[in-house]
């Protein structure tokens, strides 16, 4: 499956409490009528705290990452780029979002995600990662598959996914280049809680894991964030 995500900002004037509330009642169901959609997953931005890592962060600043799992990818390119639906998705993310980069991306499930139940009660972060200079894309590749193997040695992690960037598009419907937006993938992390985040990541195999990240990695951008499932 394709996956496409959403990295929003709310319109300054805007609340977050009237952000997130038009984004999950208003939005959301608009969005639910993309053709060929198989999950559709919002999170929202609670903090933006480093926890564990001693990393540069990158110059994003976002309030939401939407996440939209689709079949045909030919069919939903079509659906998100011309049509009635494309249009209105437009008007709607025009009345409240300030600013919308899009990104494609292939998934690599490394720690699989427990039952609702349980997910529904973890701490989950989402981190944008950007490359050193020199490192090519082939190498980061290669490297952040190592780096996979290395966190499921770290304790407490309950789910980890990786985001490896295909395409980008840093004003929606116009592909960009890499330099225009310099993200080479996203991270999903799962904890039990903020503790055990921190207690992982300073044991001897989250330190071992965090001196590998430097090899490959010179920007680490972490988010704390809630997420609900749309559809």
């Amino acid at each position: 499956m394709k996956l496409r995500m959403g990295l929003i900002r709310k319109k300054a004037n805007w609340s977050l409490e009237q952000f997130d509330s038009y984004w999950q009642h208003q939005h959301g169901p608009l969005a639910a009528r993309a053709p060929k959609l198989r999950e559709y997953w919002q999170n929202r931005v609670t903090d933006r705290l480093q926890r564990g890592i001693d990393f540069a962060r990158g110059p994003w600043d976002f309030d939401g990452f939407s996440q939209l799992w689709l079949g045909d990818s030919e069919q939903a390119d079509s659906a998100f780029a011309d049509g009635e639906f494309a249009a209105a998705l437009v008007a709607d993310e025009a009345h409240f979002l300030g600013d919308l980069h899009i990104v494609t991306a292939q998934q690599d499930v490394v720690i699989p995600l427990p039952e609702k139940s349980e997910r529904e009660r973890l701490f989950k972060r989402m981190s944008i990662l950007k490359r050193l200079p020199g490192t090519t894309e082939d190498d980061f590749r290669r490297e952040w598959k190592t780096h996979g193997d290395l966190v499921r040695q770290m304790p407490g992690v309950s789910a980890y996914r990786q985001h490896v960037v295909l395409a980008r598009e840093r004003l929606k419907g116009h592909p960009c280049s890499y330099a225009e937006l310099p993200m080479d993938g996203i991270v999903e992390l799962w904890f039990k809680d903020t503790e055990t985040l921190e207690a992982a990541f300073y044991s001897p195999n989250g330190r071992n894991t965090m001196a590998h990240a430097k090899t490959f990695l010179v920007e680490i951008t972490a988010f704390h964030v809630d997420e609900r499932r749309i559809v």
